[in-house]
């Protein structure tokens, strides 16, 4: 009964960590916004230009977006133990998701508009 009740606390202190919960969202975010740029950006580079050209701005464009993942997660990194498990921080873990998230849909969309367009007045 003892070893139960040990264990659920540990579950329940290590539930909440906002450093790991970011940490894990920003690797995800970087995966989707890779993928994103995979279908869609390359795709609509593809149709306006050959060769190489589609494949160099996709690693430029994955590269670029990799500093500003890790600034998402710098805000949190350097939280202590008892910091990472405080819910006063829910609200700004909340709007650090959005804004991640935001991006990491939004810009491979964003640029796939924008590529099109550079592409169409060529």
């Amino acid at each position: 009964m003892a070893k139960t009740s040990r264990a659920s606390t540990q579950t329940s202190a290590k539930g909440l960590d906002w450093r790991r919960s970011i940490s894990d969202h920003v690797a995800y975010a970087l995966l989707v916004y890779t993928a994103l740029q995979i279908f869609f950006t390359v795709h609509a580079l593809t149709q306006g230009a050959s060769g190489l050209l589609p494949y160099a701005a996709l690693i430029v464009l994955v590269g670029g977006i990799i500093p500003v993942l890790r600034r998402f997660e710098a805000r949190w990194r350097d939280l202590d133990d008892v910091e990472a498990a405080n819910p006063a921080y829910a609200r700004a873990h909340r709007r650090d998701l959005t804004a991640l998230w935001a991006l990491a849909i939004g810009l491979p969309f964003a640029l796939t508009l924008l590529f099109k367009a550079l592409l169409a007045t060529l």
